[in-house]
Formats: structure tokens, sequence, C-alpha cells
């Protein structure tokens, strides 16, 4: 037999700065094709990256050859979304090469810095879910699971967001206009993926009655890989994303007859499933295309993993012991009737042996509370699309409730309340309920929202199966989001402790008896300002935004949603800003502060785009103010990102994790900012209760109703009015939006629309929380006043915080769930 040569790993590889300073110049040349006196910018960052991206592909060649020949159990991750950030710092960080790479581009005449600015970020991914699923596929790789990730190569993302009279305007998110170095395409590993059509009846060979789908029509998978290599430990996994193509992009026939439209029509059709993250889903043309691209990507991800990593000639049979597919929320959960189809109608399997198998093989994370979160699917638009899987469903659902009957006879209701098929108000998969019923584990993602999926949302299911359902509190890198992104906390961290915290983050405790240590605490102190002074030049730089460099920034950084209460953190603002202008409170006794905000709103949003617009235009009247010069400033760059988050989340002083308590399912924002160093405000909710408990109630600062004081109120009838008439604060700054001060005098349109909103229903009970939350803010004021008390206080944030690493996570993960 005879064997490939030898491939040298990166610990093998020439590690000399000549040797790097070769291959850059080398892809210069014969990849960019230009010489370096010619380059542009791009030129020579694309060639930078090709470069380290040489270092790692060994590795990852190793990596996939030994997972092929091994028999260990890996896991097969599939989320809709992946928000990667830059690649570059990224990988040189795990690769140990910034040192190389610098004296290298040094030596050239070259800035690394400079660079590594031209990188575009990936448009891969929205808010947590795909920043989450991009910490895990890391921290995988870190702690050596076998393990890939499939989703999605969204041409354009979601949209680039920019402000127009502070109003959101959406534009296409080109990301990949300049070519992206990290993926590489493999046209031969293309799958085929049909819609629509029929399905029909007939014997196989051994007189046994068979169900076949007939597509209407077929879209082709091209796969493109990226390399998630692990920290220092020379495992290199893989992320494989598709795109769209046209089984038969171009018609010669056509064409030369003259219509040039529809010889392309066919292309223009396959390509639009993978042009969009999210496309806005308010239209029937927009629902079918979410769920084109739910299945197009799981259709491709399962068959690749059954052709392509799977050794051949595996028996299927062995795939429980080969992988779980784990479900990121409800958009892969398609997979589950694709799966039974396969092993079904092409295996020619049994169906009970087949279902056997299917509920060994899918475990399913649940990241919502909000019944609208929890995706359901019309009858009529699934039969359309996928009739064999509607079929498949029915049938589950059918035995599914053969078993509730069985277990709870007497309660002919539990039927209909956990039926995967709901009657009204319009015939529909519950998908939840599909991944629930399927599922060998179901997970929450924080203590209190696991107990609350298992006591409300889910709650029937936890009775009928208690022992799927468990916890695992989400976490977050420490390699992108402390040691890459703040340079400076990281090298006073590793001075402290040694530079095992990177891949140990519970070693952090070791921190703990400096905040006793004057000398460290200025250090630490200055960093921070360090870290100021950074975040207000990038955004000058990038925004045109001039911000103190002094005082306190206090961001507040998510998805703009109602539940999360962007409103309740305005009306504080301009509760202060009245209290000011009326004289009730003296400048001088307001702390300087700046207000961070970034978010974007989903398209369809009126509610948060209205937010979004009210947010700028009273940033844009305090900014103007020459009176506050010095102590109020707000700040709302438009398109946040994580580049930019890696810039404002070491500058922080106070974190905003204000969510109306059972809502928030755990965020991991509320992480990165407690681990650099910024003290939380915040409600009983999500990972904030942990965060709470490990940092001590001292150095956090607690408002609002807990989960079950909520439930209460809105049981006994919740009126907003009530609030707003009793509180003269909360009263005068509504009272101030709607009188237009804000608007140049509008007071209808958006402005009504919220301010009424907000006082006759309220939703999420920003009015009910007004009160806490101001008198919070007020205990902010008197513990940032002490400057050494506070430094005292984010260090051990810092120290206490370890737990969120999402190593940590999928150890947990592996205990719990994977076995792998």
């Amino acid at each position: 037999m005879n064997q490939s040569p030898a491939i040298p790993s990166i610990a093998a590889r020439e590690r000399s700065v000549e040797s790097f300073t070769r291959e850059f110049l080398r892809e210069l040349t014969f990849t960019q094709g230009i010489s370096l006196e010619r380059a542009s910018v791009n030129d020579k960052y694309q060639a930078l990256a090709r470069t380290v991206r040489a270092y790692l592909t060994t590795d990852w060649l190793e990596t996939l050859s030994q997972d092929k020949s091994s028999s260990e159990k890996g896991v097969a991750y599939l989320s809709a979304e992946y928000l990667l950030g830059r690649q570059l710092d990224n990988n040189l960080l795990t690769a140990d090469l910034e040192d190389l790479a610098r004296e290298a581009m040094q030596g050239l005449g070259l800035s690394l810095d400079e660079l590594r600015e031209a990188e575009v970020e990936p448009g891969l991914g929205n808010g947590g879910l795909g920043r989450l699923a991009a910490c895990f596929i890391d921290s995988m790789a870190t702690e050596g699971v076998p393990s890939i990730g499939y989703g999605i190569r969204y041409e354009h993302g979601i949209f680039k967001q920019t402000f127009e009279d502070g109003h959101q305007v959406e534009h296409a998110d080109n990301w990949l206009h300049m070519g992206s170095p990290w993926e590489m395409p493999h046209p031969e590993m293309s799958v085929e993926v049909g819609f629509g059509g029929t399905v029909e009846g007939y014997a196989d060979d051994a007189g046994r009655e068979r169900r076949r789908w007939v597509p209407q029509w077929n879209v082709m998978g091209l796969p493109y890989t990226y390399m998630v290599p692990g920290y220092r430990n020379g495992r290199v996994n893989t992320l494989r994303l598709w795109s769209a193509r046209a089984t038969q992009a171009f018609d010669l026939k056509i064409f030369n007859s003259g219509d040039f439209e529809d010889a392309v029509r066919g292309q223009t059709r396959a390509e639009t499933i993978s042009q969009v993250l999210y496309p806005e889903d308010s239209t029937p043309q927009g629902k079918e295309l979410r769920l084109q691209q739910q299945y197009f990507f799981v259709a491709c991800s399962l068959r690749d993993y059954i052709d392509q990593v799977l050794p051949a000639g595996t028996d299927l049979a062995e795939l429980p012991d080969r992988i779980t597919f784990q479900l990121n929320d409800t958009h892969p959960v398609i997979a589950i009737p694709e799966l039974m189809r396969i092993l079904v109608d092409e295996r020619g399997w049994e169906w009970d042996d087949a279902w056997a198998l299917t509920q060994k093989t899918f475990a399913y994370t649940c990241h919502t509370l909000l019944p609208e979160a929890l995706e359901v699917w019309p009858v009529e638009l699934l039969g359309r699309l996928l009739p064999r899987h509607l079929e498949i469903i029915y049938r589950i659902n059918d035995a599914f409730l053969v078993q509730v009957r069985e277990q709870f006879p007497h309660d002919p209701l539990r039927v209909r309340h956990m039926s995967i098929i709901q009657e009204e108000p319009v015939r529909a998969v519950r998908m939840a309920f599909l991944a629930t019923v399927t599922a060998f584990k179901v997970n929450g993602v924080a203590a209190l929202h696991s107990q609350l999926l298992s006591d409300k949302v889910l709650s029937d299911f936890a009775d009928m199966y208690p022992q799927k359902f468990t916890n695992v509190t989400n976490g977050v890198t420490p390699r992108r989001f402390v040691a890459q992104a703040n340079p400076g906390l990281s090298g006073l961290i590793t001075a402290a402790i040694g530079d095992g915290w990177v891949s140990d983050l519970d070693r952090l405790r070791d921190l703990e008896p400096l905040a006793e240590d004057r000398e460290f605490r200025l250090a630490y102190a200055a960093i921070k300002r360090a870290n100021r002074r950074r975040f207000a030049d990038t955004l000058m730089a990038r925004d045109g935004l001039e911000i103190a460099e002094d005082g306190m920034i206090d961001a507040m950084v998510k998805r703009l949603h109602e539940y999360k209460r962007q409103s309740l953190k305005l009306l504080h603002i301009v509760s202060l800003y009245e209290r000011i202008a009326t004289g009730k409170l003296a400048i001088e006794d307001v702390t300087p502060r700046t207000f961070v905000f970034g978010a974007k709103a989903a398209p369809g949003y009126v509610r948060a785009k209205e937010t979004i617009a009210l947010i700028n235009h009273v940033g844009a009247t305090i900014n103007a103010d020459a009176s506050l010069q010095g102590r109020l400033k707000v700040a709302f760059p438009a398109n946040y990102n994580v580049t930019l988050a890696e810039k404002l989340i070491p500058a922080s002083d106070l974190s905003e994790q204000i969510s109306l308590a059972g809502k928030e399912a755990s965020g991991t924002g509320n992480m990165k900012f407690a681990l650099n160093g910024a003290l939380t405000i915040g409600t009983d909710d999500g990972a904030n209760i942990e965060i709470r408990e490990l940092v001590g109630d001292e150095n956090f600062f607690l408002f609002g109703m807990d989960e079950p004081q909520v439930a209460a109120l809105q049981a006994s009838g919740y009126s907003p009015e009530k609030y707003y008439a009793e509180d003269e604060d909360l009263r005068n700054a509504l009272d101030l939006i709607a009188s237009g001060r804000f608007t140049d005098g509008e007071t209808g349109g958006f402005v009504a629309s919220l301010v009424a909103s907000l006082i006759e229903r309220d939703r999420f009970m920003a009015l009910a929380d007004f009160r806490s939350y101001v008198d919070a803010q007020e205990r902010v004021e008197a513990a940032y006043a002490d400057q050494d008390g506070w430094t005292r206080s984010a260090i051990l944030n810092t120290a206490r915080t370890g737990f969120f690493s999402s190593d940590r996570s999928i150890r947990d993960y592996l205990a719990r769930i994977w076995r792998a």
C-alpha cells in the first residue's frame, strides 16, 4: 500500500523570520500575482493571511487523517450562524505566530497592524447565537474534541447598518467583495438538494411498501472550509459552510433565443438561498426562503458527514457511537426528518430501527424563553416545499401521541398541548417540540433558563422525559475576548500568574489576592485608561464620533429587542437630562459618563427600529448641549460588530444587562464585560444570576423584580399607567419625549407610538422596574466616586469569572450530553 509523504506539522515547520518572509513573498507573487512594490494593502493582507493559513493547513490535514482513522466519538455542530470576527489575529494567537509575523513584516518595511486593519469581518452571523457558536467551535478545538461545524456561507450577511436622520437603514453587507483568504472551496464535494415535488409509493425488491420523494427542483450545495485551530495544541478542526448554486446555472438554448433573463433564472433562484442571513420573513416569500435555507444547509451537512467524514463502508448503525448532531436552536431541526428519510427511503431501513437510531444521534439546545422565538412552520408551506419530510413528521407525531395517551390516560388536553402539530391559529409544525421529542438531551444555557425551560416553556415534556433535560451555562472564549482583545490586561495577568490561564480560565482565581495590592490596582487602572483612549481613537477613526477619554463608559450592546429593554436605559438618560435641565440636579454632581449603544434591529421589527431612532435623537440633543460637555455623552456607532466589541469591551466600566427577569436565556456579552473588569448593573436574569453569585453582591448592582415577582405582577394585571402616574421622574421623562423636545417639535409618528406603547402596554415592564433601576444607578455613581474601590471590584470581577470560559461549557457538554 502506497503511503503519502509526511507533511510537517506547525511544530515541525521551520519557524524563522526568513522562512516566513519567503512564504509571504511567494504568496504575494504567485497567488496575488503582483510584486511587493506594486501591491495594495489588500494584496499584502491577503498574502499574509494565506501565509498564516499555510502554517495551519498541515495540522488541519493531520487532524482530518487522525479523526478519520479513529473510532473516537465526535460532534457535528449545526448552526444557522457563526459570528466569527476577524480571523488573522485569532490565528496568529492560536498558532503563536504574531512575533514572527511582525518581525517578518518589519523586515519588508510593512506594518502588521496596518495589514490586520485591512481584514473585513465575515458576515456569517448576527448576535449572541452566532457568537456563541464561534466560541464553541474554538473551544472544541482547544479541548481536543473531534468536531465539525456546519452552517451557511452567506454572501451578504444580515445587513450593513447606517443611520439617516437617526433611523436605521439597511444595506447589503458585501463582505466578500475583496475575497476571503481563509476559506477553501471544495466543488468536488458538492451536494445536490431537492425541493418541492411529490411523494410516490412503490414496492421494493422484497415486496415491502416504500415511499419515494421526487423533488420538483434541485440546487447544489458548494462547501467552503474554514480551519478552526485549537490553542497551541496541534488540533485544527473544520467549519464547513454551504453556498447554494444552480444544478444548471445557464441554459444556452434559451439564451440564444434572446431570453437572457430566463437563461439564468435557475441560477438566480438557487443562489438566493445563501444570499442573506435571516431574510425578512414578514412576507410568504420570506418565510419560504428561510425554510429553504434551513433545509438546504442541514441536508448538505448530513450528506457530507455520511459520505465524506465517515470512513468509507461505515455501517450507519454505528452512527450514534461516531457522532452527536448538536442542534443549535430550532433552525437546524429539519435535520431530524432528513436523517429519517435517508435511513428509511434511501438506505431501506425499517422505521422503528431508523427512529431508534435518530433518537440517539441528536441533542438540542434551546436558546429562548419567548414563545414567538420557538419556530413554527405552517403545514401548507412545509408540505409544499418538503412533502416527504411532512409525512415523516406526521408519523413521528402519531407515534409520540400514542405514548402521551398511555402515560397520561386521563389528561386529553395534554395531548393537544404536546402535539408536534399545532391546530390554531394555523395548522403548523412546532419545531421545538419535534426537537424535544427526538433528542436524547435538551439543554438550556443558564441555570435559571434551564429551570424555566423545564418548569414553563417545555414543562409537559419535562414531566414525560425528566432525564432528557439538563443545563449547560454558556461561555466565551478567553483567547479572543481577553488575550486578543485586551493585550494590556492579558500581559498584566500573565506577569502576575503565568500564561496558563489562556486555556484554563479558572486560574484567574489566583488574581484575587492582588485586588488588595495597591501597585496591581494602579497598573490595572492604567490599562483601563489606555483601553478607553484606544476605544476613543477607534470611534473617531471609524465613525467620526468624539468621546471623552476620561469618565465612565457605560455600555449597552446587544440585539435590539423590547425584552432587552434599551428603552429602560434610554428613560434613565432622559431622566438625568430632564433633572439637570430643570435644576433638580446640579451638573457638578453628575458623574462624567459616555453612554454607548450598539445594536441592530431586524428589518421588519418596527418597535425596535423606532427605539433606535429615539436613542439617536436623544443622543443628538444631549451631545449638542454645551452645558453638558464633559459630563454626558451618547454614542451609538452604526454597524456594531465583533471588531468594534474587541475595542469597547476592554474599555468599559459599566455593563448594562437589564432584561426583564425570566426573558434572557443567558447572555454572553455580560460574561465578556465582567472578565474585562466592567461591573454589571443587571436584573436577576440569565447568566447575570451566576455572575452575581461569583463576584459577590458588593461587586454587582442588582435591581428590579425577580422572575416570580414578574410572573405575579403579570398574573395580577400589570398597569404601566400606574407607574407613570406615581413616579414624577418617570412621568417627566416620558412627557419630555412626548413633547418633541428631542425630535424638533415632532410629537407624532414614532415618538407618539413609542410613548403610547410604554404607557399603555409596556410588555416587558420597563416602567415597573424604572425606580429600582434609577436607584441602582445612584449606587453606581457613589461607587464610581471611589476610583480605587471601583478598581478593586473590577479586579475581583476578572478574578472570579473564569467559570464563564467556553472551554468549561464544552467540558460540560462532554460530561452531560455528548460523551465524546
